[in-house]
């Protein structure tokens, strides 16, 4: 009995080690086959750089100008007796602006047209006497002093009347005179005189001044490292110039609203601005409403260049490290890729990647924060980069030659 005990005894230990090796083993499987499951791919967006041509945009803080401000001045002396036109308003080509005591101006007409009708008489005297001289004379009747006298006065009593005909014009212009009248369609500025206020012609009679609107002028400086900048680029295929060198210009109003119209470039100073360290360049633009008037201060931006080739990536996919910039890469193996790149301008809201990328790469736009190197990754968004971009704060054109 003590022997069957005994037995038991042993069989049982024998069968509950058994039992706990195979729990043993079937747990280390069990570990072992959660520690090689393979990771979970992180979802992100990305897009597939290719190489294209995006518009370049130059802007610049800019001054409206008069494209033809005229002073207006008194032509002859006189007394003031009238101002027809409000400060500041609108004026049409041929209005009258001023308008000057013109009694003593008549007067002066009058006497001149008097001795006009004097000199004309006396003409008709003279020629009258040399044709009664003229037949004496093939006559016999009459000398030839006579009739040399005779033609004599007619030519001095022409000479007379022609003298007086230019005394009486003088006149009537300075009539005309006494009306000071807008040479150009404009703003008027500033009355600098007052009624009854006694004028005097030449550089003390200015009484103000009308600047024409339509077309109106705008200017801007570019800046010699700007130039040469753009030109260096041009040089190296990186920068189209517009064809011809014809730059659009669109304005922006000081409260951020869009002019309406679009103008063009129209002047670059060649000569350089020791004093500003700039060159002048002036853009054109219609002015049909009058919403552009001189002074305003406007931002310009110049439109017509383009760079080819460029590799353009969303802002956001741009990362900015102690070591520079950087994005990542969906790579072959579909893990993510960190690669250092090089930026360049601006594109709205990408950027281009002047070196760094290759055409055919898969940039991770969203989702690369949850990223490491060489995690695996999927793609649920790939779209290529927006069209049609433009470059801002780029270089401005060269000067025309």
């Amino acid at each position: 009995m003590n022997q069957k005990t005994a037995l038991f005894g042993q069989l049982s230990v024998s069968l509950t080690l058994g039992l706990l090796v195979i729990t043993a083993l079937t747990l280390t499987a069990c570990k072992k086959e959660e520690v090689t499951a393979p990771p979970v791919p992180v979802e992100v967006n990305a897009i597939k750089v290719e190489p294209q041509t995006v518009p370049v945009t130059t802007s610049f803080v800019a001054q409206v100008e008069s494209s033809h401000q005229v002073e207006i001045r008194a032509r002859v002396n006189g007394f003031l007796e009238k101002i027809l036109y409000r400060e500041g308003e609108v004026v049409k080509q041929g209005q009258t602006l001023f308008l000057m005591d013109k009694k003593p101006f008549v007067a002066q007409v009058e006497a001149a047209r008097g001795a006009l009708e004097n000199h004309k008489a006396q003409l008709w005297t003279a020629q009258a006497n040399l044709n009664r001289i003229q037949p004496l004379t093939e006559l016999d009747a009459a000398s030839k002093s006579d009739l040399d006298n005779a033609i004599g006065a007619v030519k001095s009593a022409e000479a007379a009347v022609h003298s007086a005909q230019a005394r009486l014009d003088d006149a009537e212009i300075n009539l005309g005179y006494t009306v000071i009248k807008s040479p150009v369609t404009g703003v008027t500025g500033q009355a600098l005189v007052r009624e009854g206020t006694y004028l005097t012609a030449g550089p003390g009679g200015n009484l103000s001044y009308v600047a024409q609107l339509d077309p109106i002028w705008v200017n801007f400086s570019i800046s010699q490292n700007q130039l040469d900048d753009s030109r260096k680029q041009q040089a190296a295929g990186t920068l189209i110039p517009a064809p011809n060198h014809e730059y659009q210009v669109e304005l922006e109003l000081s409260g951020g609203d869009k002019y309406p119209y679009i103008g063009k470039l129209s002047f670059v100073d060649p000569s350089f601005n020791s004093d500003t360290g700039t060159f002048l360049a002036r853009a054109e633009l219609p002015n049909p409403e009058a919403k552009l008037h001189p002074g305003m201060f406007v931002k310009a931006t110049l439109k017509g260049a383009t760079r080819p080739n460029a590799m353009v990536v969303p802002q956001r996919a741009v990362q900015q490290t102690t070591n520079g910039h950087v994005v990542y890469l969906v790579n072959n193996q579909g893990a993510a890729e960190v690669r250092p790149v090089v930026v360049g301008d601006w594109v709205e809201q990408d950027w281009i990647i002047t070196k760094g990328l290759n055409s055919g790469d898969q940039v991770i736009t969203d989702g690369f924060q949850r990223l490491a190197p060489g995690a695996p990754v999927k793609v649920v968004d790939a779209a290529p980069p927006a069209k049609d971009a433009q470059t801002t704060e780029a270089d401005a054109p060269a000067a025309k030659k």
